[in-house]
């Protein structure tokens, strides 16, 4: 209880700068040498056009790194994906160091996790012969 107490008070008394934030996440997707990264092609926050009438659209996410493509939505009760090519993967959805959601994908690519996301997050996808994990994002 001490220990939240005293997270609580650094927190306002000198908060974590962001950028610094973003970085140690990034290093953090990035500890395993081996790792790809899967960069962001698509955000339907920025790229798609607005429909008139939708006013709480999911959002809808693109990642790509070579031949594997990783197609996501994310809504208010989680996110469903497909992963092309389609094959088996497991999937781990981050949220930080000690916050992994483990999901399945089916022999057609396909996945879905039922927490959605607070605050950053990406995916860390592991195939027989690679991983790759997606740049971190906001939901």
């Amino acid at each position: 209880m001490l220990e939240e107490e005293l997270r609580q008070v650094a927190a306002v008394l000198d908060p974590v700068p962001a950028e610094l934030v973003q970085t140690a996440l990034e290093a953090f997707a990035l500890h395993d040498l081996d790792t790809r990264l899967a960069e962001l092609t698509f955000d339907s926050l920025v790229d798609a056009l607005p429909v008139r009438g939708v006013v709480d659209a999911p959002r809808m996410l693109t990642f790509r790194s070579g031949e594997v493509t990783v197609d996501v939505e994310v809504t208010g009760e989680g996110l469903i994906g497909q992963v092309l090519p389609p094959q088996s993967v497991r999937i781990e959805v981050l949220g930080g160091p000690a916050a992994v959601r483990p999901v399945t994908a089916d022999t057609l690519g396909r996945f879905t996790s039922d927490t959605p996301p607070a605050g950053p997050f990406a995916l860390r996808l592991r195939t027989g012969a690679e991983v790759i994990v997606t740049e971190w994002l906001r939901a």
